[in-house]
């Protein structure tokens, strides 16, 4: 298998961390990409048409894309583990990989405002509102933290790599000092193999 991956992408770091957990990272050839939201890599393109980081080329090449699908994907493909059966426990992890993606989605996005447009084309509403979707799922995550307990499945690899990217990138958030519960769970999480194995380099 080979996946277009960036190190500072957090879905890309999120799909290396499952593969990691389900012992079959050795299997996954890393490719580079220009993933960029206005400038499209055509190397990608040329496989899946979002283009987007990460993509997943399957053993017969056939490519998939969203992390969501792909770490589904790998799941299936070594046993599984990480994706609970039908259940309560289930539906739980899905939730918590939704609102860790949300997250990370509202993130870049200011982070794409900052970066990719002009100033004078920035919106500090836009911005504003992104920001608020983030304070408002990391005080939810730290009200549910004292219930994650050791696990290691997508709900809990989704939050710490989420949490990943806002230390990297959004460090005057400040979020630890709000969310005690969210940060000492995290503090915990982080030194787990697969999450030390896969954290990106210093910005």
């Amino acid at each position: 298998m080979k996946l277009f991956h960036s190190h500072f992408s957090p879905f890309a770091r999120k799909v290396m961390a499952c593969a990691h957990v389900l012992g079959i990272v050795e299997r996954i050839e890393l490719l580079p990409s220009a993933a960029h939201p206005v400038k499209r890599d055509g190397t990608i393109l040329a496989h899946h048409p979002l283009a987007q980081v990460p993509t997943l080329l399957d053993d017969e090449g056939h490519a998939l894309a969203d992390s969501r699908v792909i770490c589904e994907y790998l799941d299936a493909r070594s046993g599984g583990g990480l994706f609970p059966p039908a259940g309560p426990a289930r539906w739980a992890a899905l939730n918590e990989q939704s609102i860790a993606d949300g997250i990370l989605d509202a993130a870049l996005l200011i982070r794409y405002e900052l970066t990719v447009r002009d100033p004078s084309e920035r919106s500090a509403g836009w911005m504003g509102g992104q920001e608020a979707k983030i304070l408002s799922a990391l005080a939810a995550l730290d009200g549910q933290a004292g219930r994650f307990g050791d696990r290691v499945d997508i709900g809990t690899i989704s939050i710490a790599c989420a949490l990943g990217y806002l230390d990297l990138r959004f460090a005057e958030l400040g979020w630890t000092q709000a969310h005690p519960n969210l940060a000492a769970w995290f503090t915990s999480f982080a030194a787990h193999p697969a999450m030390t194995a896969t954290k990106p380099p210093a910005a």
